[in-house]
């Protein structure tokens, strides 16, 4: 009985084989796919599988999955080293048992996917991120795009599609090119044609058929079709309504005797590990029948072990049935992998130059295998990613060289330009006319504080902590950051959304004192002065017998200064009561000279100061961005200090006298240096600090190290001479002492010490006790002196919701220096305290409460805002 032709098929990529009676699937050097269809005479009568609807809806899709070098394809000859099953009669003469093949989904045609993002933006698959400050955010979204294609249910790898664009090959006579950027070809149930058929387009992309000797299959017997025409396929049936989606309909796809089923290695010998890949993979089997479309499912699982870039398929007539030849060209050696960072734009990659070995090392020296490296691919991804690297993608097909060095491009998402959009309280980005709504603030105040810069690579944890800058200024109620598409697809615009608050403040008050009498009080603050984030505070008190003010202005950054370079201005006029001349049955007191019994004359010597002055402050650090553990400042002040009386009359000198007003000794205490009750003091002050705490607010863990000088310049009344020595040392050790509540437990250590040398004003000298020294005396009672030092411990604990608790020691000295005013008040000199104090935490920071008992029995409540140290 004479067998008629059968069809037999196989997805090409790239260049086919010139004349050779094969069904090919290359991965060549091009972004473009070619199909072809091979029709063959043969003697076998093809068979029909009722078993299965036909179809005019089933797609056959295809990738790139890999770029490798173009090669031209020799002709296969029979003297290729191959290995072959053949089927045994046993097998021919029945149905031999259905091989199931792992890496195929039962009733789902496998597929590949044609990726037609050749010349799509690589930041088109970014996912918008949004990085948020503690404040509500609004972010505007990016258009995105799905490049990673799904691919079900081949086993081929999901490796990304090419970017590059190559010329379509030219049509031969078994290839037809496709159509650039078209959807994935459709495959079709083959049908008989005539020649002149072949050569109609087909109205939906399909697999191109060539010219061929195709004929058309006799009917069944008993049927007889209806309106067939000659030349004219007849009409695809209607698949059944409970066909399974993905099912691949075979009905019209004849079927052909398969008698032998043979390996080749397009080049030299085949490694048997690949070739039982091959084996393991397809479908067809000797002693069994085949079809178009099972052949395609070989192809494309063979494609799918990803060990391979060409597999072709080729028939061969034999008196048995028809011998298919599986032709494969297995992948290069895998040597290296490198990374071509950001193509385009001359910015260098940001990863380090050892990443990329790091990832794929355990794969260097084997066969290349697509689907490790794209398990490689999404490693180097997670590196990005786990960096901050959040817009990093690798774009386009890798690119093999026939040495086995594999080339990743990749896209890191380049920072074009640096915006800033000022919104409203509502989000909104437009006024009610419809204009862009106008900060006050200059953009360059925002700007400065971003350490992304434009040429730089986008990343979030830097993004992160500019936002904490520019939210830390205080000017913003809202700050969030956006992502608008650059000139260039590879680049993006960072915006940065900002929503004002009011900046300015201002307050009045009345009230009646002792010191003013009765006295108003006008304050007022700019926190953005200019726009230009400078401060601006005024603030005076006009009393019935005194005017003070304080008016001080900040620039937090002098403009241009790539160091944060800050400088303060201030003048003043201020007025206390100094502790140096109180004590605690007795103090000393300002008497009328002219009438010393006068008692309404007596008063607590007030010291006023008059003058002004400018500090300069900078991190010592190269990074203004970075948080800088040193901080060092230099500044110069000038003040006239006046020593008065209640009424505003200078007084020079003062008396010891008890609470009834009676003095005590005739001896007369000093109050200025000059002996007129004026001195000038002119200092130069230089300081810096080291602060390694974890929190500056509630630290639990670090120390803070702080140390000043100042030194004056002997001018006008007076013309003292001093130098002043300061120095300040906490140590914060977290520790679990309690277990009756969840919280951070602390145990703190402070020291601390001061000497003046040389000429020592009575209102200069160094004040011991009270709620900032010795917890359980009064302020200044328990000594003032030319040199001091002093400690404290505590053990701070949570109590519940916003209460701590504390327990604390402090013990103080003047180490023998005490000066005149403490020996004439008997001050102790030296003494300790201890007690337990409650913290409350408020918007001003912790209200702290301590009751101490000082050394000598007494006990007192001192209060204070912050904690002691």
């Amino acid at each position: 009985m004479r067998l008629y032709p059968v069809l037999l098929t196989a997805v090409a990529i790239a260049a086919p084989l010139g004349g050779s009676p094969s069904a090919n699937a290359q991965t060549p050097n091009s972004s473009k796919q070619t199909t072809e269809v091979l029709t063959l005479e043969t003697n076998q009568q093809p068979e029909k599988d009722t078993g299965q609807s036909d179809s005019n809806n089933e797609h056959l899709e295809s990738r790139v999955v890999a770029v490798f070098p173009g090669k031209k394809t020799k002709a296969m000859s029979d003297d290729k080293p191959y290995s072959s099953r053949t089927a045994s009669p046993n097998e021919f003469a029945g149905n031999a048992p259905n091989v199931a093949n792992a890496a195929l989904t039962p009733g789902v045609p496998p597929k590949t996917e044609t990726a037609n993002t050749a010349t799509s933006s690589p930041l088109s698959a970014y996912a918008r991120p949004e990085v948020i400050v503690p404040t509500s955010t609004t972010t505007a979204q990016i258009p995105q795009s799905n490049t990673n294609l799904t691919q079900q249910p081949s086993p081929a790898p999901d490796i990304p599609p090419p970017d590059i664009q190559q010329p379509t090959p030219l049509p031969t006579p078994e290839t037809t090119p496709v159509p650039e950027n078209v959807n994935p070809p459709a495959t079709e149930p083959v049908l008989p044609t005539t020649p002149e058929d072949t050569q109609q387009p087909s109205s939906t992309p399909d697999i191109p058929l060539p010219d061929s000797q195709q004929r058309t299959p006799a009917p069944a017997p008993g049927t007889t079709p209806q309106n067939i025409q000659p030349g004219v396929a007849p009409a695809p049936s209607t698949a059944p309504e409970n066909t399974q989606p993905g099912a691949t309909p075979e009905a019209n796809d004849p079927r052909v005797l398969v008698s032998e089923v043979v390996v080749r290695s397009q080049t030299g010998q085949l490694a048997p590990e690949l070739e039982e890949q091959v084996y393991r993979v397809i479908r067809t089997q000797p002693g069994r029948t085949t079809t178009r479309t099972q052949l395609q499912e070989d192809i494309n699982a063979i494609f799918g072990t990803g060990f391979f870039s060409n597999v072709q398929a080729a028939p061969e007539d034999t008196p048995l049935g028809v011998r298919v030849s599986f032709v494969v060209q297995p992948n290069p050696v895998l040597t290296k992998v490198q990374v071509e960072a950001n193509p385009g734009t001359g910015v260098p990659s940001v990863l380090p130059a050892n990443t990329v070995d790091e990832v794929f090392r355990d794969q260097y020296g084997k066969i290349l295998n697509l689907r490790d490296l794209q398990e490689g691919i999404k490693q180097l991804n997670k590196r990005y990613q786990d960096q901050g690297y959040v817009l990093a993608n690798v774009i386009g097909a890798p690119q093999v060289s026939e040495n086995g060095v594999v080339t990743l491009q990749v896209a890191e998402g380049v920072v074009e330009n640096i915006r800033v959009r000022f919104r409203n309280k509502d989000g909104q980005e437009t006024d009610e006319k419809g204009q862009p709504i106008r900060g006050r603030t200059q953009e360059y105040i925002i700007t400065r504080e971003v350490e992304l810069k434009p040429g730089q690579v986008f990343n979030r944890n830097t993004v992160q902590r500019d936002l904490q800058r520019v939210y830390g200024l205080g000017l913003f109620e809202d700050v969030n950051v956006s992502l608008d598409p650059g000139t260039d697809p590879s680049k993006v615009d960072v915006v940065v959304n900002v929503a004002e608050r009011s900046s300015g403040s201002i307050a009045a008050g009345a009230g009646i004192s002792s010191a003013s009498g009765l006295f108003g009080t006008v304050s007022y603050q700019q926190q953005n002065l200019n726009g230009r984030n400078q401060k601006l505070g005024a603030e005076v008190q006009v009393g019935q017998r005194e005017l003070l003010f304080d008016l001080r202005f900040t620039d937090p950054w002098i403009a241009g200064d790539p160091y944060r370079t800050s400088y303060t201005t201030n003048i003043f006029r201020r007025s206390s009561i100094s502790l140096i001349f109180d004590g605690q049955d007795q103090e000393i007191r300002t008497f009328n000279p002219d009438n010393p019994a006068d008692t309404e004359a007596q008063d607590r010597p007030r010291v006023v100061r008059f003058g002004g002055g400018v500090t300069f402050t900078r991190p010592l650090s190269s990074n203004p961005y970075k948080s800088s553990v040193w901080t060092a400042s230099a500044g110069l002040q000038y003040q006239r200090v006046t020593t008065e009386d209640a009424d505003g009359n200078r007084r020079i000198t003062g008396a010891l006298f008890d609470d009834n007003g009676n003095r005590i000794s005739p001896e007369e205490v000093p109050l200025s240096f000059s002996g007129n009750g004026q001195d000038d003091l002119l200092l130069l002050q230089l300081g810096a600090q080291r602060d390694l705490r974890n929190n500056p607010l509630q630290p639990t863990s670090g120390s803070y190290l702080r140390f000043g000088i100042d030194q004056s310049v002997p001018i006008g009344e007076g013309n003292i001479l001093l130098t002043r020595l300061r120095g300040s040392y906490s140590q914060y050790f977290p520790v679990q002492l309690l277990r009756l509540t969840k919280g951070a437990q602390t145990l703190a250590f402070n020291v601390q010490a001061g000497t003046v040398l040389g000429d020592l004003p009575p209102y200069e000298a160094f004040t011991i006790g009270g709620s900032n020294s010795v917890r359980g005396y009064e302020e200044g009672a328990l000594s003032s002196g030319r040199s001091y030092v002093q400690a404290s411990v505590e053990y701070r604990f949570p109590v519940f919701s916003v209460v701590s608790g504390a327990l604390f020691f402090d013990i103080g000295s003047d180490l023998g220096t005490t000066t005149r005013p403490a020996e004439i008040l008997n001050k102790n000199g030296t003494g300790y305290g201890y007690g337990v104090g409650v913290r409350v935490q408020s918007p001003l920071g912790p209200i702290r409460i301590d009751y101490g008992i000082n050394d000598d029995g007494d006990s007192r409540i001192n209060f204070g805002i912050g904690e002691r140290f």
